[in-house]
């Protein structure tokens, strides 16, 4: 099976909470929620932030949104008030996560190659 990162399925969002990050996925297309459900797992998740996330990853799913959400537990090195990492917020978790890969058919490689942050050329409007 092909692989794709996530920003070609779907945006993120980003943020905080104490020494939790929390991270919302939701696909472009909810077709793909299927897809993230199987492949985007806790386990695939924390492993994808191996060194960054000390804690427990929770993930949940919000079916009636077709989107999944993730609390990375002690992620931000105490929090935004007490820690010295450079992104105590949390804030740059969402463009990390769809830095990750996952497998994907064939027919939705192709169709969703390119979307995202890094447009196909036939979906520009200046053509």
């Amino acid at each position: 099976m092909p692989r794709v990162r996530l920003l070609e399925l779907a945006h993120a969002r980003s943020g905080d909470k104490g020494n939790t990050a929390n991270v919302g996925l939701i696909p472009y297309d909810e077709e793909h929620y299927q897809i993230l459900l199987q492949e985007v797992t806790a386990d695939r998740v924390k492993k994808h932030f191996r060194c960054l996330v000390k804690g427990p990853v929770e993930r949940f799913e919000l079916d009636n949104l077709h989107a999944l959400n993730f609390l990375l537990h002690e992620a931000l090195d105490g929090g935004g008030t007490v820690s010295l990492m450079t992104d105590a917020q949390g804030k740059v978790f969402s463009t990390a996560l769809l830095r990750m890969e996952i497998e994907v058919p064939e027919e939705v490689a192709a169709r969703v190659r390119g979307q995202g942050r890094v447009p196909r050329p036939e979906a520009r409007s200046d053509r």
